[in-house]
């Protein structure tokens, strides 16, 4: 496991601007954050070689690219041993419809989430390429009807406290 990186508040705030919008000049960073531009690159430049940052995404709607419809399978790989698992998982993540494959504790080993052109090209993957391998014992379909983003990622010291449930005391009247 990595060690993590003592972050401090700057740090925090040039990695949350980043997360909302990687491209952020380093102008527009440093003067949001309240550093020099040198000092801003400096950070950034240090935040990346320590590992904290692993590099920049382009998100594309899968919808807008064909493949509407978005699924989770749960995969179950019977034996689970080394020399079967590795070349499932490179499999895997080599299908243009993989976006994200995730191994597990319990009773599922794997879950794959899949973009698709529809209920057909779904039947068509579960089946030519998950269960028809040896080494897969079972798969679970779950369609995703919505997903929304989470807010940046953030060290656990510097998460802000969920808002109290209960509610605040009333004030102090005067003479009561």
């Amino acid at each position: 496991m990595a060690d993590s990186v003592v972050l401090d508040p700057v740090d925090l705030d040039i990695l949350r601007l980043l997360q909302n919008d990687a491209r952020t000049t380093y102008r527009d960073l440093a003067a949001q954050v309240g550093v020099a531009p040198s000092t801003c690159l400096d950070r950034v430049t240090r935040l990346r070689r320590s590992g904290v940052i692993l590099g920049h995404q382009l998100r594309l709607d899968p919808a807008r690219m064909g493949r509407s419809l978005e699924a989770l399978l749960s995969v179950q790989v019977r034996p689970h041993r080394r020399e079967l698992i590795g070349p499932f998982v490179e499999r895997i993540r080599a299908l243009p419809e993989s976006r994200a494959l995730f191994h597990l504790t319990g009773p599922d080993d794997y879950l794959v989430h899949v973009a698709v052109t529809g209920t057909a090209d779904l039947q068509r993957l579960v089946i030519d390429e998950f269960t028809s391998r040896r080494e897969v014992a079972r798969v679970e379909t779950r369609l995703i009807f919505q997903q929304w983003e989470c807010g940046p990622l953030l060290p656990p010291s510097s998460t802000p406290a969920p808002p109290s449930a209960s509610p605040s005391p009333s004030p102090s009247v005067p003479g009561g």
